[in-house]
């Protein structure tokens, strides 16, 4: 019987700080959105473009992902860092809503070729625990979806919203190093000589792919409208852009703690059992956000983080075990199903927000997350707890 591998911990915080870094920049559009919306007077629907935009390249990830099956893909993981701080630290420079879009797109498709082959790397690297090195890789890129806002905005306010693109060194110094340390490690994932089709994999994967795919779609509603336009929301309300980032950054902060938790857990509860945890509280803690106000509202956004992020790591822990043949290639289909669900989302919350207003928008939201409870039901059990 064939022994899993053991659990690769330098490696995987190694890979983990990497997507920290590079989400660190990938996450600068939503606390600098009211600025960008000033600069260029962009309506609301306009703005929710932008996410949907820097999103279009998951188009690829499939095909990223049979790629990753087949070669290594080793330069995309290392020059992500660099290929996204760059851009991302130009938004600023923009002169009109059309170069920003250009410049969101290019982001998008450095942000592409990094998620595709990285967590099924962190999957190979964690053994028997693909759950904990999920989180372990997560937690990285909710604690740069945290810090970073709280750095862009410092860094427009030190430096201005044209004057902050020096920032990009971080992620280019972050791709040298990944380049001195991971040049010799293979990512190709599979056996090179089997050559598996896309629809192989999509029929072999389709009892997850399809009831995740509702439930991403009823879990965008809550993360588009918060992750795009909290910022917005919060300062709207109290007329302050450092409230916006700070309640963004504590939103992240409890997804941190959440994404950290959940894998691990569902290592001993079993996948489904934890997302059906995450995604009942994750409505009830919004529609509290809110209606509430003061300290109630803070304790419920920092819930909604929690529950609502926290589902990550479990649901590419139940992709990596059901992908035995081509888990690039599948990671690659989920991944462009969560970015499509997520941007297509956004858009219409977009809409929904000029005829509405924001508060009437997260109402809806938290009530199309509820939606989404009937299909985790339909998701295979992992283990004798579930089954």
């Amino acid at each position: 019987m064939k022994k899993n591998p053991p659990f690769r911990t330098a490696q995987i915080l190694l890979l983990s700080l990497s997507h920290f870094v590079h989400d660190v920049y990938s996450s600068f559009l939503a606390p600098l959105l009211p600025l960008l919306i000033e600069k260029l007077s962009l309506s609301l629907t306009e703005a929710g473009f932008l996410s949907a935009v820097m999103q279009l390249p998951a188009l690829m990830n499939p095909f990223l992902g049979l790629l990753a099956d087949r070669i290594s893909l080793r330069y995309f993981v290392i020059l992500a860092p660099m290929m996204t701080a760059i851009p991302m630290s130009l938004l600023g420079l923009a002169p009109s809503y059309g170069v920003l879009l250009l410049i969101l797109f290019t982001a998008g498709i450095s942000v592409a070729l990094f998620h595709v082959p990285a967590p099924v790397m962190i999957a190979r690297m964690a053994g028997a625990k693909k759950g904990r090195g999920m989180s372990f890789f997560m937690t990285g890129g909710e604690l740069a979806r945290m810090v970073g806002p709280i750095i862009a905005v410092g860094a427009v306010s030190l430096l201005g919203l044209t004057g902050f693109w020096p920032i990009m060194v971080v992620g280019i110094v972050t791709s040298g190093i990944l380049f001195v340390r991971f040049r010799s490690i293979d990512l190709a994932f599979h056996n090179r000589g089997t050559k598996i089709s896309l629809m192989t994999t999509f029929r072999n994967m389709r009892h997850i792919l399809m009831p995740l795919t509702i439930i991403l779609i009823a879990r965008s509603f809550m993360h588009g409208s918060l992750a795009v336009f909290l910022p917005t929301f919060i300062e709207n309300q109290s007329g302050n852009i450092w409230m916006g980032g700070i309640a963004l950054a504590l939103f992240e902060a409890a997804g941190v703690a959440g994404v950290l938790i959940a894998g691990s857990l569902s290592d001993y509860l079993g996948r489904r059992r934890m997302l059906l945890l995450s995604l009942v509280g994750a409505p009830l803690c919004l529609l509290t956000f809110v209606l509430s106000g003061g300290w109630v509202r803070i304790v419920a956004l920092l819930g909604t983080g929690c529950t609502l992020l926290s589902t990550t790591p479990v649901m590419l822990a139940l992709i990596q075990e059901h992908a035995k043949e081509s888990p690039a290639a599948a990671n690659g289909m989920f991944m462009m199903i969560a970015f499509i669900a997520r941007s297509s989302v956004v858009v219409l919350i977009g809409l929904i927000a000029d005829w509405t207003g924001l508060e009437t928008t997260y109402l809806i939201s938290a009530i199309a997350g509820l939606a989404g409870i009937p299909f985790i039901l339909m998701l295979p059990g992992q283990n004798s707890h579930e089954d």
